[in-house]
């Protein structure tokens, strides 16, 4: 680990294998917490590169329990979090609208780390059992078109990292990567961030991790999701191509509300507002999933464009198939928890 402070300490960059190499060495017993916290500052001070960020990611994720790439065009839905918006779990609820209309979904998240409820809190409230095998986690996204992939359970080495991490009590890398590290093999993205500054790189940290598509998105007041509230700032990958756009909601005949109105609270307050959504309870709740599922559907290449996205986000919820995968998710995974049992 040494010859990499070293490096970082000179103001040095690591190249993507180096930075592969050194997680391997974060993950060793002998690095010692004040040598992780250190690496991490060093990355912090410096500033991280694309290669340092993919190298990264790379590495925590062979760390990570393996999963065949059997479904074609997977996808990933999340934040990065970090906003301070307190919304209500936007990207959660919008994954089942994207899995209602036909794309294969798996959903990686935590419990709340900066929000006050994360994604696993909220499923978990609804009767989602979180801690699944492989085996059963595979099945689901083969079965029922969506799956979710509990942080802590499919990244169990991490632990030391992470209490790190929390006693440093200042954001690294760690607080941008969550939702670059799922341990499927995506083929697309929908990922937003609460920096605009960083919508190009991550678009060129996409591109080296293999996505054929990806939209990165930071939302009107600087929320890691698309907001109703103004403009959104879009970088669009597509198969090694970047472009970027400014989209408001307005353009695609949606309505202004503040990002105030979207506000979420424990986690039972936030599945009360999911399920709402996915009965099609109209309002800033549901508004804020077509647009934010609409740019999904669009990043996984399903339609030509975001309007478009819109229209089958909106046939999602309004035929019931939104709402019937959440139920095909509680069903399956509180079954497979009582075989396990």
């Amino acid at each position: 680990m040494n010859k990499y402070l070293q490096k970082l300490s000179n103001q040095q960059s690591l190249t993507k294998i180096e930075m592969e190499e050194a997680v391997e060495q974060l993950f060793s017993e002998e690095t010692t917490d004040s040598e992780m916290a250190a690496f991490l500052i060093g990355l912090k001070t410096k500033g991280e590169t694309v290669d340092e960020i993919a190298g990264l990611v790379n590495g925590l994720r062979s760390k990570s329990i393996p999963f065949s790439k059997k479904i074609p065009n997977v996808m990933d839905n999340c934040g990065t979090g970090g906003d301070g918006s307190k919304s209500f779990n936007v990207s959660t609820t919008s994954a089942f609208v994207l899995a209602g209309a036909g794309i294969s979904i798996a959903k990686h998240g935590n419990r709340s780390i900066s929000s006050k409820t994360g994604s696993a809190d909220v499923l978990e409230e609804l009767g989602v059992q979180l801690s699944l095998s492989q085996e059963v986690s595979e099945q689901l996204l083969h079965d029922i078109g969506i799956t979710f992939l509990y942080a802590p359970h499919v990244h169990p080495q991490l632990k030391q990292i992470m209490k790190v991490r929390k006693e440093l009590r200042v954001p690294t890398v760690f607080n941008l990567i969550g939702p670059l590290t799922n341990p499927v093999d995506l083929d697309t993205q929908l990922l937003g961030v609460y920096r605009r500054d960083l919508l190009e790189m991550f678009a060129d940290v996409l591109n080296a991790l293999g996505r054929s598509r990806a939209v990165i998105v930071n939302g009107a007041g600087s929320m890691d999701e698309a907001s109703l509230q103004g403009e959104n700032h879009l970088v669009i990958l597509d198969n090694g191509s970047i472009t970027k756009t400014v989209l408001h909601p307005e353009e695609l005949g949606l309505s202004i509300y503040s990002n105030e109105e979207i506000r979420g609270g424990d986690a039972r307050e936030n599945a009360r507002i999911l399920l709402s959504v996915l009965q099609g309870k109209e309002g800033a709740y549901l508004d804020t999933v077509l647009l934010n599922a609409g740019i999904g559907i669009y990043a996984n290449g399903k339609v030509t464009n975001i309007q478009e996205g819109i229209h089958l986000a909106k046939k999602s919820i309004d035929s019931g198939s939104a709402l019937a995968k959440l139920e095909q998710l509680i069903e399956k995974t509180q079954q497979s928890e009582k075989k396990v049992i």
